[in-house]
C-alpha cells in the first residue's frame, strides 16, 4: 500500500519563495547526505546563503559527494551535535540569519534552544507549526496545523494555532482561507471534548473577526470531501473545500501528514511560525525535495 510516487516541491510556493531575494539561513547540524542536498537545491533555486553549522569535516565530504564546491559559504566548526543549535538561536537573535533550518538534530534539541527567554526570539505570538501539503507540482496546497509543536493545546494555544495558519495562507495567496476544526464529528458532543473546543473556536473566529471562514466541530472527510458533506446534509462555506485542517492534538495532525506522505506521495512542506526567525523542522528521513519546499515555506513566511 505504500505510494511509490516520487516526491515533488510544489512550483508556487517556489515561485512566491523566489520573490523575497535570497535569504540567509543557518543550517543546524548541517554535515549528513539528505541536509545538504536540500540546501544544495535551495542554494540553486537563489533562495538562501546558507551558513552551516556542524562537523566542518563532515560538511566538506558530503559536499564533495554532491560535487558541490562551498568554498564561499561559511561554516561554524562545532563536534558536538547538541551544540549546534545554541549557534543557530544565537545568529537569529543577533539578525545574522533570517531562517533557521534543521538538520540532522532532534526537534526537541533545536526547539530548546530557540526557547530561551534571552535570545528575544519569541515575542507575543505563541509558536505553532504549519504542513504545507501538495502532491503534484501545480497542486492547490493544503495546511494541517498543529501536528509537531503544541502536544495538546488548549483553547487559547489553538486561537494563537489558527491566527499563525490564516496569516501563513494569506502570504501564499488564499486571501481568505477556509478553516475546518477537526474532531471526531460534526455534532457537538459532551462526551468529545474536541467537538466543544471546536464550537468555540469558531465562534470566537467570528467575534474576533479573523480573516478566515471557521467551522466546527467537521470530522475529516465532511472536511475534504463536498460528497461525504452533501450526503450528511452539512452546509457551510468550509464544509468540502477546507484550505486548513486544525486538529485537536499532535497525533492527529502528525498521523495524517504522515499517511499522505507514505500512502500518497505528498510534498509536506513544514515550518514553525510564530517567532523571530521561522524554523525549518523536518523528519530526519524527510527527502530532500521535501526539505527544499520546507525551506521554501520557512521564506514565504517572512515579513
Amino acid at each position: 500500500m505504500l505510494s511509490d510516487k516520487k516526491i515533488v516541491c510544489p512550483n508556487n510556493l517556489l515561485a512566491v519563495a523566489k520573490k523575497k531575494g535570497t535569504i540567509d539561513a543557518a543550517i543546524v547540524n548541517a554535515g549528513e547526505i539528505f541536509p545538504m542536498e536540500s540546501v544544495l537545491k535551495a542554494v540553486e533555486n537563489n533562495l538562501i546563503n546558507p551558513i552551516f553549522i556542524g562537523n566542518e569535516n563532515k560538511i566538506k565530504k558530503y559536499a564533495e559527494k554532491l560535487n558541490w564546491n562551498i568554498s564561499k559559504f561559511k561554516i561554524i566548526n562545532e563536534i558536538d551535535e547538541n551544540s549546534t543549535a545554541p549557534i543557530a538561536a544565537k545568529l537569529a537573535s543577533e539578525d545574522k540569519v533570517k531562517i533557521i533550518v534543521k538538520g540532522h538534530i532532534h526537534t526537541d534539541i533545536l526547539m530548546k534552544a530557540v526557547l530561551k527567554r534571552d535570545l528575544n526570539l519569541i515575542g507575543k505570538k505563541r509558536l505553532s507549526h504549519v504542513w504545507h501539503m501538495t502532491l503534484n507540482k501545480d497542486d492547490k496546497p493544503f495546511i494541517i496545523t498543529d501536528g509537531v509543536v503544541n502536544v495538546l493545546p488548549k483553547l487559547e494555544v489553538k486561537m494563537h494555532i489558527l491566527r499563525n495558519a490564516v496569516e501563513f495562507a494569506n502570504k501564499i495567496g488564499i486571501l481568505r482561507p477556509k478553516v475546518a476544526v477537526l474532531s471526531a464529528t460534526e455534532e457537538v458532543i459532551e462526551s468529545v471534548p474536541s467537538s466543544i473546543e471546536a464550537n468555540i473556536i469558531t465562534k470566537r473566529a467570528r467575534e474576533e473577526n479573523i480573516n478566515a471562514d471557521v467551522f466546527g466541530p467537521l470530522a475529516f472527510d465532511n472536511s475534504v470531501s463536498k460528497k461525504s458533506a452533501a450526503i450528511k446534509n452539512i452546509k457551510n462555506n468550509v464544509s468540502g473545500n477546507s484550505d486548513i485542517l486544525l486538529v485537536p492534538n499532535v497525533e492527529a495532525g502528525n498521523a495524517l501528514v504522515k499517511m499522505m506522505i507514505y500512502f500518497m506521495g505528498a510534498c509536506a512542506a513544514g515550518v514553525v511560525l510564530g517567532g523571530k526567525a521561522p524554523i525549518v523542522i523536518t523528519s530526519r528521513s524527510d527527502e530532500s525535495e521535501a526539505r527544499l519546499a520546507s525551506i521554501a515555506a520557512a521564506i514565504v513566511s517572512l515579513k
